[in-house]
């Protein structure tokens, strides 16, 4: 078999490799934010390597250095996942279209790295300013970063799927501009909710309000606001505009006749994890920010990101629906005869 022997459609060795990866990514997505939950990001002051070295003294019955090494060293191999996905497609994927995908992903993988890295490197411990601002702000980005990867990933192993190429998920029929919209709009809510979410984490605002779903004064406004609870507060009512948005386009999916079928599946799990998400916010306050709870909560904050915008990807793909204000004077002339002819059956 030659060196560069590209083809077109389904390739399964692929297939199950970009599934690998966007597994491994979630993985990664858990030690972050495991590493964060116990506030381990510094137990290594040096970057790329801890403590001079890859297999550092210690760091297996240490806590905190055995959560920040872990979440380097499945870092590195998720780096070495995504070259594997460049070389893969660069010599056995035909369309341009997978091939910049793999190298989206692994521009995403390289970039969190060295977002990662600043955040030690410049973090007040090693730098010596009076403020951590400049740390705090690459720790948020790196925290938002970790959940495009994690989208990239899986739309990279979606769209490589046998139904994804073949059978086109059974999307035949046209979806109107306005789901487009709400799908849009709902992961455009969600990322929102992640970045004041990574904010508040980064803040160690987790447990500013104390209590939930009201404050400790009974109400829902805090009785004395301060940069911590405002941005708890925040997390908490951007969450209701996120459920609304949610329920909106899930709701639009599950009611339209030709989106339901091929799309219901999607849409109900979306509901499940949304349900999932808002108890797992509620549990960190409950058990005053578990670290395994706190965790899971980020992680399936994440899952709730890519299904929607696994779901939102799929509207776009489906032909629009022309509403009578879209189409032209020509295409209601040529809709005519076909209309008379329906209506004399």
């Amino acid at each position: 078999m030659p060196l560069l022997n590209r083809q077109t459609g389904y390739q399964r060795g692929y297939f199950i490799f970009a599934v690998f990866a966007a597994v491994w990514a979630i993985l990664l997505l858990y030690a972050g934010a495991y590493t964060t939950s116990i506030q381990a990001g510094m137990a290594f002051l040096d970057w790329p390597l801890s403590n001079s070295s890859i297999n550092p003294d210690g760091w297996l019955t240490n806590e905190a250095m055995r959560a920040e090494h872990s979440h380097r060293l499945l870092g590195a191999k998720l780096g070495l996942l995504a070259i594997g996905m460049v070389v893969w497609t660069q010599l056995r994927a035909a369309e341009r279209w997978r091939r910049g995908l793999a190298w989206g992903v692994l521009g995403m993988v390289v970039f969190q790295g060295v977002l990662g890295g600043l955040r030690v490197l410049l973090d007040r411990l090693n730098t010596g300013w009076d403020s951590n601002v400049v740390a705090q702000t690459f720790a948020v980005l790196h925290a938002c970063g970790a959940q495009v990867t994690v989208c990239l990933l899986v739309a990279n192993a979606t769209t490589n799927s046998r139904a994804w190429l073949e059978r086109a998920c059974g999307l035949v029929a046209p979806v109107s501009a306005k789901i487009r919209r709400l799908g849009v709009l709902a992961v455009a809510a969600i990322f929102i909710q992640i970045l004041l979410g990574a904010v508040m984490r980064h803040a160690h605002a987790g447990l500013a309000i104390p209590t939930f779903p009201l404050t400790p004064e009974g109400g829902l406004f805090p009785a004395h606001w301060s940069f911590p609870v405002t941005i708890n507060w925040l997390h908490r009512a951007w969450a209701v505009v996120v459920t609304v948005h949610v329920v909106l386009f899930v709701g639009r999916i599950l009611g339209t006749e030709t989106t339901r079928k091929p799309l219901g599946w999607l849409a109900w799990t979306v509901c499940g994890l949304l349900f999932v998400q808002i108890f797992l916010g509620a549990a960190t306050i409950w058990t005053h920010k578990n670290p395994v709870m706190a965790s899971n909560h980020m992680v399936f904050g994440a899952f709730l990101l890519a299904a929607t915008w696994m779901l939102t990807l799929a509207t776009l793909r489906l032909p629009q629906k022309m509403s009578n204000v879209d189409r032209s004077p020509s295409d209601t002339a040529k809709a005519a005869p076909a209309q008379r002819a329906t209506a004399q059956t």
